[in-house]
């Protein structure tokens, strides 16, 4: 009765997992959870007041299918102010959130048996995707020693002919990490002379740290601009997960065709509400609240490494973007998904095994959350570690 396609498809296991740890604390439980990709913060005033204006004077009704001309507009404006990026308004294109931006874009570009790169980690949603639209995943290892960052090596040795993308999310999610103009230049170098597309997950731009420089892949080079399909959205810098807003550009007018062609049969367009909502975020009137929020992310991020710094077994590279840890267990255990088990049912703290983001030895703890729950939450792992193995 399901289809072969459905079938390939496994459950996403970070809202798996938060999930669980929300029926747990409903159900009287003392749980603390670091599982969820969400900032803790509301949305801003000035995006919430802009959306009750729109339904108050009635913008219920259907848009164009990619969107609005004033959000098209104000995606186009922000691109060219924070990115350096020349688009035109038939570029871009909105979608239910960026996890739908990508669904549009393979859907779009992946025949069966084609091959797409992904660094691992990765976020869990990439090879599942790719494996619905009847592609094959190729995954390139990382560890701590290269910060999780692919060379431009090992993206040499894994191309193929039969290579149609790659996928680079910077800063990253699980791991935080942040690629270098210089070394997406590098990555850059090594694609010349290819039909291979580039996809450029960037939704965690705005959560930089320490000084940090956010480089957009498409910006660096006339090549990579044309290869590249950037992808964004406001649900992580201004707070917006459950608004559903994500937006993709891409210069081929034959691939934004055929995405919008997808999404007239699919969604048509995106929530109306919600575009009139983000354009106040797009046109950095809500930059001020942005600002806020990474602060406050910085200060937790330095008050988790500096506690896990202090349990003898573990480790972890200190990330420079993004609200995320991916801790290093290895020298206590390999089996992630038995750690995060046993640490949910003795101690009550959720989270995301490595092995759900493609490496094993490791969990991705998230900081988007309150200080004293930081606080308490690693206490715990704490002590979950010094007593593992007596």
């Amino acid at each position: 009765m399901i289809s072969d396609r459905i079938q390939v498809l496994s459950e996403s296991l970070t809202m798996a997992i938060t999930a669980l740890a929300r029926e747990m604390k409903a159900s009287g439980k003392d749980v603390l959870s670091f599982s969820a990709g969400e900032p803790d913060f509301g949305t801003p005033e000035i995006i919430k007041q802009a959306a009750i204006k729109a339904i108050t004077e009635g913008n219920s009704a259907y848009t164009a299918v990619p969107g609005t001309p004033e959000v098209l507009k104000a995606i186009q404006t922000k691109l060219k102010r924070d990115n350096g990026l020349d688009y035109e308004i038939s570029d871009i294109v909105t979608n239910n959130g960026a996890k739908h931006s990508l669904f549009n874009l393979f859907q779009a570009i992946i025949n069966h048996g084609d091959e797409v790169i992904i660094p691992a980690p990765y976020w869990v949603t990439y090879p599942e995707i790719i494996k619905y639209c009847g592609g094959i995943p190729i995954y390139i290892d990382t560890d701590d020693t290269t910060e999780f960052k692919i060379t431009p090596e090992q993206l040499k040795s894994a191309i193929s002919d039969k290579t149609k993308a790659i996928i680079i999310n910077t800063p990253s999610n699980p791991t935080g990490s942040v690629y270098t103009k210089e070394e997406i230049i590098a990555l850059g170098e090594v694609l010349k002379g290819t039909d291979i597309l580039v996809c450029s997950d960037e939704m965690y731009e705005k959560l930089m740290f320490d000084g940090t420089v956010f480089t957009s892949l498409a910006s660096v080079s006339e090549d990579m601009y044309k290869r590249t399909v950037t992808i964004n959205g406001l649900s992580k810098s201004v707070a917006m997960t459950g608004w559903r807003f994500g937006y993709l550009a891409t210069p081929n007018k034959e691939l934004s065709k055929a995405i919008k062609n997808l999404q007239s049969q699919s969604t048509s367009n995106i929530n109306s509400i919600t575009q009139k909502a983000a354009i106040p975020a797009l046109l950095g009137e809500a930059d001020a609240d942005i600002e806020m929020m990474r602060q406050a992310f910085e200060r937790r991020r330095d008050l988790a490494i500096k506690m896990f710094n202090d349990i003898k077994g573990l480790s972890v590279v200190k990330p420079n973007g993004a609200f995320y840890l991916y801790v290093n267990i290895k020298n206590l255990m390999n089996d992630s998904v038995q750690f995060c088990k046993e640490l949910l049912e003795q101690k009550g703290v959720a989270l995301v095994p490595g092995a759900g983001f493609g490496t094993e030895g490791y969990f991705r703890f998230s900081f988007a959350t309150d200080e004293a729950s930081i606080i308490e939450g690693i206490k715990r792992i704490k002590d979950f570690v010094e007593n593992y193995n007596k």
